[in-house]
């Protein structure tokens, strides 16, 4: 791409005009895997892992250059950032939606979902009638018991969450939050893990931890009477989390195991989207074996529980969950495919090439020289300047649509115009996620894009941005 163009004077970029402002800019889905079921609400990119509980619910990623510009300053003094350097805006703490926030263990926030308390009444209701009918001299009180079972099962969740969190903190991932909601729990880590080796180890330390707090749940079961509250309760606990490790590590996509196979394959093949594509077609196949397999071998008896001829509640509970199991496994393992091109596209967004070319225009200009001024320029941007061409704010599109042609001798381009931030500046250098990361830090619909030395580049479209993701995303891996 020919990056030719003068001081003060309009650069290169994308020449198409769009006929709207555009929405935000696109942000990534939830990245890399999302291995916890669906979370309450979304959260834009980050790597989602985590433990599935089957037992109280499951728990468990361009566009062509415009050629150069001619110049027309008009005499004016070389036209500046404002700034020394461009830098990417940093991310502002995002306002967090996930429920009740319960503390900040390691500095990441950890948040219960409303959905949870959904859960805990589930798990209270059932726990408390199996107690019951062990330790019936209880009475109401073994719902009391089961209440302290469902809150010690999901804190040994949040252990399993924490050492996701824990290795991504060592390997320098930012987590954005632990949620705790009724699948189970989910740890959102805004990015990769740079090598397969990393990635699987990322995935297997949950499981690990569910296994090491079963065993370490059998080892203190032995030193209490299996029959009473405390047996009852480490007991449970024992056998839940070791069912949250052996869930979790089945190798389909999104749960652990999926996330270990990927990685597996990835170090094999070297390519990540070659170890996303296997890993989740696994785990569509393993959906389908839960949807299928789990009511047979529930109603044959092989889970433990007596086998059944007729089809009453408890097969049709049976069939429930596994159908609830299969479809979050199915969407899953779909969101980690579509996660995995997104990133395949991502570096195609690269805002030296979504630019428009722009004209430095003084805030008193009439709105019908400006327009002049950048159509003689083959411009389609307006940057308003001070006399010393020190940029102050940016000509909103929509505000120039709004204006009727026979009014715009008489309207200054200066009462159109944006005031620019300092999160507004981007740097032309920017591409790929650090791209989104910076227009996400501060949502605007036009951005003035600058050189490392301070030049003004051009005029970035929030619009444009979001039409080259789409068309990236729509063009086959």
């Amino acid at each position: 791409m020919d990056a030719s163009g003068g001081r003060g004077q309009p650069r290169p970029g994308n020449d198409e005009s769009p006929d709207h402002t555009g929405p935000r800019p696109p942000t990534t889905p939830e990245p890399g895997h999302p291995t916890d079921g669906p979370a309450d609400e979304p959260a834009a990119d980050s790597t989602r892992t985590g433990s599935r509980a089957p037992t109280a619910g499951p728990d468990e990623p361009s566009a062509s250059a415009g050629g150069p510009g001619d110049g027309s300053g008009g005499g004016r003094p070389p036209a500046r950032s404002g700034v020394g350097r461009a830098s990417p805006p940093q991310r502002p703490q995002e306002q967090q939606r996930g429920g009740l926030l319960m503390g900040r263990p390691f500095g990441v926030p950890v948040y219960v979902a409303p959905s949870w308390f959904l859960v805990a009444i589930l798990i209270t209701w059932v726990f408390g009638g199996q107690i019951d009918r062990v330790l019936p001299e209880l009475g109401a009180a073994s719902y009391l018991v089961s209440l302290f079972f469902a809150v010690a099962f999901y804190a040994s969740v949040l252990v399993h969450e924490l050492a996701h969190t824990l290795a991504a903190l060592r390997f320098k991932l930012p987590v954005r939050r632990i949620q705790l909601q009724f699948f189970g729990g989910v740890s959102e880590i805004e990015k990769e893990a740079e090598t397969p080796g990393r990635e699987f180890v990322l995935a297997f330390v949950g499981p690990l931890l569910s296994l090491v707090l079963s065993g370490l749940f059998y080892l203190a079961l032995l030193a209490v009477d299996p029959s009473s509250v405390p047996g009852v309760l480490l007991a449970g606990l024992m056998i839940s989390n070791l069912i949250v490790a052996v869930f979790n590590l089945l190798p389909g996509l999104p749960l652990d195991g999926g996330r270990m196979l990927r990685a597996v394959v990835w170090a094999i093949s070297g390519k990540p989207m070659t170890g996303t594509v296997a890993a989740a077609w696994v785990g569509r196949a393993l959906a389908v074996a839960v949807l299928i397999g789990l009511p047979l071998l529930t109603q044959s008896g092989a889970l433990g529980s007596e086998a059944v001829d007729n089809v009453g509640m408890d097969t049709v509970l049976d069939a429930l969950l596994a159908a609830i199991l299969a479809a979050i496994i199915w969407t899953g393992a779909g969101n980690s495919l579509r996660m995995a091109r997104l990133r395949e596209h991502l570096p195609e967004l690269r805002a030296r090439n979504l630019t428009r070319r722009a004209v430095p225009v003084e805030t008193d200009t009439p709105l019908s020289e400006a327009l002049r001024r950048a159509n003689a320029a083959g411009a389609r941007a307006l940057v308003v300047v001070d006399p010393d061409g020190v940029p102050l704010s940016l000509v909103r599109e929509a505000a120039i649509v709004g204006v009727p042609e026979h009014r715009r001798p008489w309207v200054p381009v200066g009462t159109l115009a944006q005031d620019l931030t300092d999160g507004m500046h981007v740097s032309a250098e920017l591409a790929g996620e650090d791209l989104l990361d910076a227009l996400r830090a501060t949502p605007a619909t036009e951005y003035l894009v600058v050189e490392d030395t301070g030049e003004i580049y051009g005029v970035l479209s929030a619009a444009d941005v979001e039409r080259a993701f789409v068309k990236a995303m729509a063009r086959p891996s």
